[in-house]
């Protein structure tokens, strides 16, 4: 497996989303399940795993935590604080949003992860009414203390992230990035590219669909999340197909699959680090085995240019995704969960 820099932390060139182990794409594997196929994605190169507190509300930080522990010391861990106020930590002093919040999350995280430490500690947002400055400032005590190696946001804007990285030095940006997804092209991931930050890419295949494995007639059941992004409306399915066609011609001419097709666009930028989830033994070979597929820079800048000339229909917002949990109050009388 090839390897890339977060700025100062080396990990593999791909890295694994454990959301969809434990909530968010329908029917989940079993425990035994999911921690057999970490451990495969492991064996086969992979050093990097992420998951957060909010990912149905700690049963993933758990599940990680249990089945990386064997190996903890080989890989980089990831996992992310909510600045929102979760179940049982209505009581923190100064509430969730604060110093302290900061920290009782991040010891809690590592207890249901059963290590002393977290690699690359992120900020799920940043909320409208919080100055970046003093967010840094919280974490580079985690990060002087020893308790994290390094920090990042989440969907953070370029000033967001300047005015963050001139306090504690971001470690990455994680956001979502793909061929349907490239609004942080023109100045986040320009602003990473300068002040070193490395990037991580959630949903570089946008939730499957550039994978060409989904159609208009896919059927979404449960609190799967597709059933709230527009992204995946029959009718936007539909219209995005061409996009789908391109992803697929070059992949015949390239002989790998849309997936790794994907996979390699995004990872034409050195600094960017993509996360797919990969609940199959197939879908680990296949998308770890990107990693060894190149676009050359003529074939870069014509699948881009192609790109370019296409609209994206449908999108993903924090807003639709909030419908994911009056979904689940509905189905199940509990809260959401959002990447």
């Amino acid at each position: 497996m090839k390897k890339r820099k977060l700025r100062e932390i080396e990990v593999s060139a791909i890295g694994m989303g454990c959301m969809g182990f434990s909530t968010a794409y329908g029917a989940i594997p079993t425990e035994e399940e999911s921690i057999r196929l970490i451990h495969e994605a492991h064996d086969l190169g992979c050093t990097l795993f992420d998951t957060a507190e909010i990912y149905a509300t700690y049963r993933n930080e758990t599940l990680v935590g249990k089945a990386l522990k064997t190996f903890r010391k080989d890989i980089v861990l990831s996992t992310k604080y909510s600045p929102n106020t979760l179940l049982g930590q209505e009581n923190i002093p100064g509430g969730k949003l604060s110093r302290t919040g900061v920290r009782t999350a991040l010891e809690d995280s590592m207890k249901r992860l059963q290590t002393d430490y977290i690699d690359i500690y992120f900020a799920h947002r940043i909320p409208e009414n919080v100055d970046p400055a003093e967010l840094a400032d919280w974490f580079g005590d985690l990060i002087r203390e020893g308790k994290i190696r390094g920090w990042g946001v989440s969907e953070a804007t370029a000033e967001q992230i300047r005015v963050a990285n001139s306090v504690t030095p971001l470690t990455a940006v994680q956001s979502e990035y793909s061929m349907m997804a490239r609004q942080w092209e023109k100045k986040v991931i320009p602003v990473c590219e300068e002040l070193g930050i490395g990037f991580m890419a959630y949903a570089p295949m946008a939730g499957g669909l550039l994978s060409g494995k989904y159609s208009a007639s896919t059927e979404y059941k449960g609190d799967d999340i597709r059933r709230v992004i527009s992204r995946y409306k029959p009718e936007n399915v539909s219209a995005n197909q061409p996009i789908i066609d391109l992803i697929k011609r070059f992949a015949e001419e390239k002989g790998c699959t849309p997936a790794q097709i994907s996979l390699a666009w995004v990872m034409k930028n050195p600094i960017v680090v993509p996360i797919p989830g990969m609940r199959s033994d197939a879908r680990i070979k296949e998308n770890l085995g990107a990693a060894d597929i190149e676009l050359t820079d003529s074939e870069y800048d014509l699948l881009t240019s192609k790109l370019n000339k296409l609209k994206v229909h449908g999108e993903r917002t924090d807003e639709q995704i909030a419908q994911l949990g009056e979904l689940r109050t509905k189905m199940y009388g509990s809260s959401g969960v959002h990447n």
